[in-house]
C-alpha cells in the first residue's frame, strides 16, 4: 500500500452538524452582532428568509413564524471566508507505479489518460483551461469540517499543475454542484513547480517559467490573429483551436485575474515581474514573507491571499537534533507579523487556510498577528469583507446587511481563544447545528484548552474500545483499526493500516464521538491529519481530512 493512499486514509473531521429542514424563517436574538460593513450592535436580531438576511438591528422583533435562537453571550459574525483551498475536491486516487514527480498531476498513466482526452497541444499540468467545478462534489459531507470552524464560503482552486486551472467560490452547502457555485470562474491558478517525469517539457523551474512565458505570448498572438480573421479571413490560414491558449486570452486581455502561488520573496518577485511584464490583474497566494516587497505589491495594486498556516518547526526538538538555519528560524518568526505589516502599507489582503491540517490553527494563527500587531477588526475583515471584496462577491455576502446571502456564524467564546465554538451555522440560510463537546468538569477545557488535558473530572461518553473501519477512498475501499483509550475527557491510542501504525495525539472526547490528530509519511514528509468520528451503539461513523483532501470512512466497534 502507497505511502499516499496511507495519507489519503487518515484524512478526517466528522460531521457533527444535524440539518434542521423544518423552518424557512429563523430570528437569532439577544446577540452582539459584528456586521463588519457598519457599527457592531451590541444586543441585536438577525432575521433569516428564503436564504437571504431579510432584516438586521438592535430593535428587531422576531416574525411569529420564525424558529427563534437565544444567542445570549454569543457573538454572530458574517460566515467565515476561506481564500484558498481545495474544497469540495475528492481526495486523489492513488498514483500508479512510478508517477510523476511533484506538481505533475499524477502518475504516468493518469498524465496519458489526460492528455488523451484533451484536444490540447499542450501536456497535463500546463493546461489553463481545466475548471475546478468539473470535480466539485455537492452535497453537505465534503464541507463538514470546514462549517465545524464557521466558514460558510471558501475560493476553491485545483491541486496539481502548473497552471491549476479556474477556480470558483463556493458555498459550502448544497445538493448540486450548480447550487454551490457563488461565482465562476473566479481566477487562474498558477504554481511555480516543475512537472517533472512523464517524459515531457518542463522539468524545472526554469523550464516552467519559459513554458509559461511562450505559453501567454503564443495567447496574444492567437487572440489578434482571430481579431483579423473575423475581420477578414481571406488570404489568412485559419488559426489553430487550441483550448490551453484560448483559456489564457481573457487573463492577457485582463477580464481574469491570475493568482500565483507564492511564499518566499523570490518567489513574489518572480511573479509580480510576471504580472509586470504581461500587464496582468495578478493575486498572490500564499504570501508568507509579502511583507517584504509592500511597496511592490501596492506599487502594481496586487492582493494577497495570506496564509494562515504558519511555518512550524520541522526537525524533531531533541538534543541530537540538527540546529535550524538563521533564515528559517527568521522566517518562522516574522511570518506572524505579514499582516500588520500589508495592512500597515495599505496592501489588500484576505486570509486562507493554506492547507492547515487542523482548522483550529486557522484561528489560533490569525490570534497570533493580532498579537503581532493586527487590529481585530482587520483580522476579522480579512476572513470575511475583506476577502469578499478581493473575490469579487462582496454584493452578496462578507457582511450582515439586509438583503445579503444569509451565510452567517454564532460564535461562543473568543473567536481566535481555544474556547471558541460554533453552535449555530447559516449557508445559504440553510441551518447547521453543532453539539458542544462535553467539558471537563471544573471549568477546564479539555485538551488545548485551560486546564490542560484531563482538567477537571468529567468524563463523558466511553468511547473506549477498538474499531473497524473502512475508507471510502475514490475508486477503492481500505480497511483500518482505531483503537482508542480514554481517560476522562483525553483519547489516546493508535490508528493501523497495512503499512504500519500511527500514534493518536491531541485526542479528546466530542458530545457524541471523537475526534484525534496523527501524523501520517507523505512522498518523504511527515503530515498532520485529523481525524473525527461519531459513535451510535456499536457503529462508528465520519470523515478523516487532509491537505489531500476528505474521506468518510464507516465501521464498527470490535467485540
Amino acid at each position: 500500500m502507497k505511502p499516499k493512499l496511507f495519507l489519503v486514509a487518515i484524512a478526517a473531521i466528522g460531521c457533527i452538524f444535524s440539518f434542521q429542514a423544518n423552518a424557512q424563517s429563523y430570528a437569532i436574538t439577544n446577540a452582539r452582532i459584528v456586521t463588519v460593513s457598519g457599527a457592531t450592535i451590541d444586543r441585536g436580531t438577525v432575521v433569516i428568509r428564503n436564504g437571504l438576511i431579510e432584516s438586521v438591528g438592535a430593535n428587531i422583533t422576531a416574525p411569529a413564524d420564525a424558529q427563534v435562537f437565544d444567542a445570549t453571550g454569543h457573538t454572530v459574525y458574517p460566515g467565515f471566508i476561506d481564500a484558498a483551498t481545495n474544497l469540495g475536491l475528492a481526495a486523489p486516487a492513488p498514483a500508479a507505479p512510478g508517477g510523476g514527480g511533484p506538481g505533475g498531476g499524477g502518475g504516468q498513466q493518469q498524465q496519458a489518460a489526460a492528455q488523451a482526452r484533451s484536444i490540447s497541444n499542450f501536456r497535463a499540468g500546463l493546461r489553463p483551461e481545466v475548471s475546478v467545478i468539473d470535480d466539485l462534489q455537492a452535497g453537505d459531507a465534503p464541507f463538514a469540517t470546514a462549517r465545524n470552524a464557521g466558514f460558510t464560503t471558501a475560493l476553491t482552486v485545483g491541486r496539481t499543475g502548473v497552471f491549476q486551472g479556474r477556480s470558483a467560490v463556493i458555498n459550502l452547502s448544497g445538493d448540486t454542484v450548480s447550487s454551490l457555485i457563488v461565482k465562476s470562474p473566479f481566477a487562474q491558478h498558477i504554481s511555480m513547480t516543475s512537472l517533472g517525469g512523464g517524459g515531457g517539457y518542463p522539468v524545472s523551474l526554469l523550464g516552467t517559467f519559459s513554458a509559461m512565458r511562450q505559453m501567454f505570448n503564443d495567447a496574444r498572438r492567437l487572440h489578434e490573429m482571430r481579431i483579423m480573421y473575423a475581420q477578414d479571413p481571406r488570404g489568412m490560414t485559419r488559426p489553430e483551436a487550441d483550448p490551453s491558449l484560448e483559456a489564457l486570452i481573457p487573463v492577457v486581455n485582463r477580464q481574469m485575474p491570475v493568482v500565483f502561488n507564492a511564499n518566499r520573496e523570490i518567489e513574489i518577485i518572480r511573479a509580480l515581474d510576471f504580472m509586470k511584464e504581461f500587464n496582468l490583474v495578478g493575486m498572490i497566494a500564499g504570501g508568507q514573507e509579502a511583507w517584504k516587497v509592500t511597496d511592490r505589491l501596492k506599487a502594481q495594486n496586487v492582493p494577497v491571499l495570506l496564509s494562515l498556516n504558519f511555518p512550524k518547526r520541522t526537525a524533531a526538538a531533541s538534543p541530537d537534533a540538527d540546529g535550524e538555519s538563521l533564515d528559517i528560524l527568521r522566517f518562522r518568526a516574522e511570518t506572524p507579523k505579514t499582516a500588520s505589516r500589508l495592512a500597515a502599507a495599505g496592501v489588500k489582503f484576505a486570509f486562507q487556510s493554506g492547507g492547515a491540517a487542523a482548522l483550529a490553527d486557522v484561528f489560533s494563527s490569525a490570534g497570533k498577528a493580532v498579537e503581532n500587531g493586527l487590529s481585530r477588526d482587520a483580522a476579522v475583515r480579512a476572513m470575511t469583507l475583506g476577502a469578499a471584496e478581493i473575490l469579487g462577491i462582496a454584493d452578496r455576502t462578507g457582511s450582515i446587511e439586509a438583503g445579503k446571502m444569509a451565510n452567517i456564524v454564532v460564535i461562543k467564546g473568543d473567536l481566535f481563544g481555544s474556547d471558541r465554538f460554533a453552535p449555530h451555522i447559516f449557508v445559504d440560510g440553510k441551518h447547521f447545528e453543532q453539539k458542544e463537546p462535553v467539558r471537563p468538569a471544573g471549568g477546564g477545557r479539555g485538551p488545548g484548552g485551560p486546564g490542560g488535558p484531563g482538567a477537571g473530572g468529567g468524563t463523558g461518553p466511553s468511547i473506549a474500545g477498538s474499531y473497524a473501519i473502512t475508507i471510502d477512498i475514490p475508486g477503492q475501499a481500505m480497511p483500518a483499526t482505531i483503537n482508542l483509550s480514554q481517560q476522562g475527557s483525553v483519547v489516546s491510542g493508535t490508528m493501523v493500516f497495512a503499512t504500519g501504525t500511527s500514534q493518536i495525539r491531541d485526542g479528546r472526547v466530542t458530545g457524541n464521538g471523537f475526534s484525534f490528530v496523527t501524523t501520517v509519511p507523505f512522498e518523504g514528509a511527515q503530515i498532520d491529519i485529523t481525524v473525527t468520528g461519531t459513535i451510535s451503539g456499536n457503529q462508528v461513523s465520519g470523515s478523516i481530512d487532509s491537505p489531500m483532501g476528505t474521506v468518510p470512512f464507516s465501521g464498527t466497534r470490535n467485540p
